[in-house]
């Protein structure tokens, strides 16, 4: 599989530069901001694993050259231009930037009937697998159980509730049917309400990711949780999403595809 990386120069790109050959994946792009430290650099020298001869760039119209798939951890702003090129191009796209803006978000419909295209807050199997498991035990367990989720993240995380966290919630609301997500509760806020869904942010140290699904009910509760130990397990998923997404045709596809 032929793969270029956008937003090579962040934690997220270095490390599937780092584990692309290992995963049956050539890097034959790498695109960074133009005010990347690491611009002119080759890509494999600076993720530690030895030149791999992609010298990293800001023009992303060259780094999709000869590329099948673009695994993108950039920022919000950069995604809407990166999918325009790679519809002209035709390269299809692994997506794990979050918190994208109303053109980002009606671009990956645009581009979905072009390309094949995966955008997900969170690209561990696992997580997804934890959204299943969600789902199901909420179906199981019915309305007498109230559900909370609490996520923990390092202390620079800029956003609250993290993409994970709102993902959950997403899957717990539709297997319920119904629900109103409340995140965080301060002051008077009356008796918990029957249809909430608690989401709560904690920040602190250098955790990568844990999240947490509280199942609270009469006389008893169940907790499912997914911890991070490295940011290995993101770049692996990605790129287990983008060998999926090679040769498949155009549309919108999901962590849960990729899972089975």
């Amino acid at each position: 599989m032929k793969l270029a990386i956008h937003g090579a120069s962040g934690r997220m790109g270095q490390a599937v530069a780092r584990l692309a050959a290992s995963e049956g994946a050539t890097v034959v792009g790498a695109v960074v901001s133009h005010r990347s430290a690491l611009l002119g650099r080759d890509v494999g020298e600076a993720a530690g694993v030895g030149p791999l001869g992609v010298a990293m760039s800001e023009d992303a119209a060259s780094g999709l050259l000869g590329a099948e798939v673009v695994i993108d951890f950039s920022r919000p702003e950069a995604v809407p231009h990166l999918l325009q090129l790679a519809m002209r191009a035709r390269v299809a796209v692994v997506s794990g930037t979050t918190r994208l803006d109303a053109t980002g978000e009606r671009l990956l419909v645009e581009a979905a009937r072009v390309i094949p295209v995966l955008w997900a807050p969170n690209t561990s199997l696992a997580v997804h697998v934890l959204a299943k498991l969600a789902a199901e035990a909420v179906r199981q367990l019915g309305p007498s159980f109230d559900v909370e989720i609490v996520e923990t993240h390092h202390r620079a995380k800029v956003d609250a509730p993290s993409g994970t966290a709102t993902m959950l919630a997403a899957a717990v609301r539709e297997a319920r049917g119904d629900g109103r997500v409340v995140a965080g509760r301060d002051g008077e806020v009356g008796p918990r309400r029957d249809d909430e869904i608690g989401v709560h942010a904690v920040r602190g140290g250098d955790v990568i990711g844990d999240h947490t699904i509280h199942l609270l009910g009469p006389s008893e509760r169940l907790e499912l949780t997914h911890r991070a130990t490295s940011r290995d397990l993101f770049a692996r998923g990605a790129l287990r999403a983008a060998r999926f997404l090679a040769g498949k045709p155009a549309g919108r596809y999901t962590m849960a595809d990729v899972v089975g």
